[in-house]
């Protein structure tokens, strides 16, 4: 059997930035409780690992106040402003371990809403990402995720909208979205904020899942970029399958195929990738 491995598979910069963050702040404050303000990413592997050495992940704004004498991270995605002048205000110490991709959309939204326009954020409402980005916007935002979201955006004739994208968004569902939005006559501004790391791999991917017999994606559930190749590989490859780990695996879906390919979200580990990697090369 031919396997073929994704070059681009596994870590970011940015969720390797902010991982090494984590472990960076355990090393040098061995006294000190280190907090994250969410999963610092979105795999459970990882976050057990942290939990292991005593990182604990705070789930909303009312346990900032638990963190007084600790440290807290921010996690990869970014949060929303608020989130950041509460713990100034209470004096709280934290590292911001946002992605520096995410962070540059958070400049982008203060500076378009004191330029007057309405940001359109095309992403998934509920992801923490687009969360941080809306908190950074002011009250002049809106989250645009289907095509009927884009037909049903209404806002006063002339109205002047900047248009930006979740780093981890589908590139071809971006461009579908800002061309309905185009039609409406407003004054746009489009901002392709995906990130190139989150480009390519979903590029390769798809190249890949076209030319072989089965495709397996290695990343967490509630990984945004991990569905999103998931999504674009079972389009191009009907013998898809998402895996969280090698234990997720069905060897018997591969028993009669000669091509695999391989390919991970930005938020899986190499030691996950190179476990169902080896696996799958040892056994058929």
């Amino acid at each position: 059997m031919e396997v073929i491995l994704a070059e681009k598979a596994g870590f970011c910069f940015g969720v390797k930035r902010a991982v090494d963050t984590v472990y960076q702040q355990l090393k040098e404050n061995p006294d000190r409780r280190i907090y994250t303000y969410g999963p610092i990413i979105h795999n459970a592997e990882v976050i057990r690992d942290m939990e292991k050495r005593g990182v604990r992940v705070l789930r909303s704004e009312e346990e900032l106040e638990e963190a007084k004498d600790g440290i807290v991270i921010i996690r990869s995605h970014g949060v929303p402003k608020r989130v950041c002048d509460r713990m100034d205000a209470s004096g709280i110490s934290y590292v911001d371990a946002t992605c520096p991709y995410v962070k540059k959309i958070h400049r982008v939204a203060m500076e378009e809403e004191a330029r007057g326009r309405f940001l359109v954020i095309v992403g998934n409402a509920d992801h923490p990402e687009v969360e941080g980005i809306k908190g950074w916007a002011g009250r002049e935002s809106t989250v645009v995720s289907t095509v009927e979201d884009a037909e049903n955006l209404a806002l006063p004739g002339g109205s002047r909208v900047c248009i930006v994208a979740q780093t981890t968004y589908n590139y071809n569902k971006f461009k579908e979205l800002v061309e309905i939005i185009s039609k409406k006559g407003y004054d746009i501004v489009v901002l392709n904020t995906i990130c190139n790391a989150t480009k390519e791999r979903q590029e390769e991917a798809a190249r890949i899942a076209d030319r072989v017999d089965a495709m397996i994606i290695v990343g967490d559930r509630h990984s945004s970029n991990t569905q999103k190749l998931f999504e674009i590989c079972d389009h191009a490859c009907n013998n898809t399958y998402y895996i969280q780990t090698l234990d997720d695996l069905n060897v018997n879906q591969l028993r009669s195929v000669e091509t695999v390919g391989i390919t991970a979200g930005a938020s899986t580990p190499n030691k996950i990738i190179e476990e169902v990697q080896n696996y799958v090369r040892i056994n058929f």
